[in-house]
């Protein structure tokens, strides 16, 4: 049997999981989870896939980091990831289960085990030219899965909450097409205090989050808008955008939007060097002047220039797919033309066909029934 049988068939729901019986002296909490195997490590939480025993399923435990059990900050981010996440319960954003304490006192929430490739290595693989990947990641896919995203963070704008932490290693695609946005942990909050956004989410501390370790050389992306770099405490959704557009620039290039050396170089970037052309920086491929119209306007360093939401952005990228005029560009009238002609065409094609197939029925009863 091959390992991807194998995998799959681990996967079937099977009658001895959904009818055992559940004992009278049942277990709870963390107490319920076995079989721990390690899926990921950040800085401040380790994950782990488990299996609860009560429920007979496959689950990711998220535990924050006992030395960090003491740090009211992180505390804070990691109760704050949790609830909003649970609290969304957009089918954009990943079911949490479960919040509690673990035997040793310390924090952990439970959550579904999606499965799928992330953004990023669906990004990398198409730069690297890996076979198959452009049959099977077009552009036009791509910006089905940024709009699915985007739709997911317009929701929760809906609800008050500012993800500023988007990427693409934070949107995972799944096997069967659906698009989930991760990692809300730097999310912002309504009602939330800008003294404690200025000292947890924003500035240079995060830019080094993002990064690897000061003194090397960056090669992770940076999508900071240019709000949160300069430690605006009064950043708004429009961020969001901005990480948006970061991603569709990425999407249309294969290229970071943001390189640097250190810190200052990358905040210097992003605060005073204006967002280039997609088309100028990969001029080989073929990038829709609409789209980057788009890519632009979503990048602008003034918030107020970019799109005042995602709702709107989201629009322009259905009317682009639907080949339909976008906002953010500006046609000549040329172009109006071409595109009107390029809609109606069948339309006109059909009603020529009618045309002359009435006037050839008309000079056919003339020639039969006029002699």
């Amino acid at each position: 049997m091959s390992a991807l049988k194998e995998q799959q068939d681990d996967k079937i729901i099977r009658l001895e999981a959904t009818d055992s019986l559940f004992p009278r002296a049942w277990v709870a909490g963390s107490m319920k989870y076995e079989h721990f195997q390690p899926l990921a490590e950040g800085g401040s939480a380790s994950l782990q896939t488990c299996f609860d025993k009560n429920l007979k399923r496959t689950v990711v435990f998220k535990k924050l980091h006992p030395h960090l059990r003491n740090s009211d900050i992180e505390t804070m981010r990691f109760l704050r990831e949790a609830r909003v996440t649970g609290m969304i319960a957009h089918p954009g954003t990943v079911p949490l289960y479960e919040l509690g304490r673990d035997s040793s006192g310390d924090l952990y929430f439970t959550m579904k085990y999606i499965t799928g490739r992330d953004l990023r290595s669906i990004l990398m693989d198409l730069a690297a030219y890996k076979l198959g990947s452009r049959e099977e990641f077009p552009l036009t896919r791509l910006i089905d899965i940024l709009i699915a995203a985007s739709q997911t963070v317009a929701y929760a704008h809906t609800q008050g909450v500012i993800h500023r932490d988007l990427k693409p290693a934070n949107i995972i695609v799944g096997p069967f097409g659906e698009v989930t946005v991760l990692d809300w942990g730097l999310a912002k909050v309504a009602g939330e205090q800008e003294t404690l956004v200025d000292e947890v989410a924003i500035g240079k501390k995060a830019v080094a989050l993002e990064l690897t370790q000061p003194g090397k050389r960056y090669g992770t992306p940076l999508y900071m808008s240019p709000e949160q770099a300069s430690a605006d405490p009064k950043l708004d959704q429009r961020a969001d955008v901005y990480n948006l557009g970061s991603i569709l620039f990425e999407m249309l290039t294969l290229k970071n939007l943001v390189w640097g050396n250190d810190v200052d170089e990358v905040i210097e970037q992003i605060l005073n060097q204006p967002a280039p052309k997609p088309s100028t920086v990969s001029p080989n491929q073929q990038i829709p002047a609409e789209l980057e119209a788009i890519c632009l306007k979503a990048l602008a360093k003034n918030p107020d220039e970019r799109y005042q939401s995602v709702e709107a952005m989201i629009d322009d990228l259905i009317r682009y797919r639907n080949n339909e005029e976008v906002s953010a560009y500006h046609y000549r009238p040329l172009e109006h033309w071409v595109r009107w002609r390029t809609r109606h065409a069948l339309t006109l094609t059909a009603a020529v066909a009618f045309v002359l197939g009435g006037a050839a029925v008309g000079l056919l009863g003339l020639l039969l029934f006029g002699l």
